[in-house]
């Protein structure tokens, strides 16, 4: 089959946070993969392109509201839609 639908471009910033100002509910119709520093991450919960980071979250400690606390890796950022 052939898709018709073209896919909306990757921004430089975005969250997976539906509460987030980054988040585009459009583009995560698709796949999406994130690759820091050459190594693909499937754990990524926000990036930044430009500024060369991702929000990942940390394995135990949760904030106030339960959510999980998300660390910062800084590294060559690169998204792309598999």
């Amino acid at each position: 089959m052939t898709d018709n639908k073209t896919k909306p471009d990757l921004p430089d910033r975005l969250s997976v946070d539906p509460r987030s100002r980054y988040h585009v509910a459009e583009i995560f119709e698709y796949e999406i993969g994130i690759l820091v520093d050459g190594k693909e991450r499937n754990d990524v919960e926000e990036y930044c392109i430009s500024e060369g980071w991702v929000k990942i979250p940390s394995t135990k400690a949760l904030d106030r509201r339960g959510q999980p606390l998300l660390l910062t890796k800084k590294g060559k950022v690169e998204a792309f839609y598999r």
